[in-house]
């Protein structure tokens, strides 16, 4: 489903992801509230979500259908990578975050990734959100004994998917195959109670995993 007040941008995201042979879009909406409503009717596996839109705004239509029983993931994608709205976004639900200005074939790129059951960030953002976790209060300690339940390999995981890294990249980096690593995330997921690597990312920082300056930002 692709939701965006602007009819001319939305009609070039439905041509661009309706001419994939493997996506079928089901659904358009010109506002949050509509969004909500369509959503919870048609039950999309995917919502491609603007943030600015008048009444009810693409974060608060986002908080609305990730609550719903078997919600569909949701891909923001705007025009303003400003911290407030990445960091809101995701906080919202929001399996990932990209700028209206990439190519096509990150978008559906993005789509993919995140219909995959994987969250993903363009890089300039995953730079933006740990800049925002500097400007920030410190992160809280572990006090709710996260960290216990995933084993010293799965922390070491943690940390480098928390750094923006992809599996390949986390492969490379531990000289272990990938498939080894993408089975280390999926039982950090689970272990944890987190829906992908976003979520994972934002909890990482929340307890003090990482730092910001453990990472220089893209």
């Amino acid at each position: 489903m692709v939701v965006d007040d602007q009819l001319v941008v939305r009609s070039g995201f439905v041509a661009v992801i309706g001419a994939e042979p493997d996506m079928e879009v089901v659904g358009e909406a010109g506002d949050g509230a509509a969004a909500v409503e369509l959503a919870e009717r048609l039950r999309p596996d995917i919502v491609v979500m603007d943030v600015r839109m008048p009444g009810v705004d693409g974060l608060t239509a986002t908080r609305l259908i990730t609550a719903l029983d078997d919600a569909p993931r949701i891909l923001i994608l705007t025009t303003f990578d400003l911290d407030a709205y990445v960091y809101e976004a995701l906080r919202s639900g929001a399996s990932g975050f990209l700028l209206k200005d990439a190519r096509a074939e990150d978008l559906l790129g993005a789509i993919r990734v995140v219909a995959a059951g994987d969250g993903m960030l363009a890089p300039s953002v995953t730079g933006r959100l740990i800049h925002s976790f500097a400007q920030g209060p410190p992160a809280a300690a572990d006090t709710s004994g996260v960290l216990s339940r995933i084993t010293p390999r799965e922390r070491q995981i943690l940390r480098l998917v928390a750094s923006g890294m992809t599996n390949a990249e986390i492969s490379d980096d531990l000289d272990v195959a990938v498939g080894t690593v993408k089975t280390h995330v999926n039982r950090i997921l689970t272990k944890l109670e987190l829906r992908d690597r976003v979520q994972a990312t934002i909890l990482a920082y929340d307890i003090g995993l990482v730092r910001p300056s453990d990472f220089r930002a893209p």
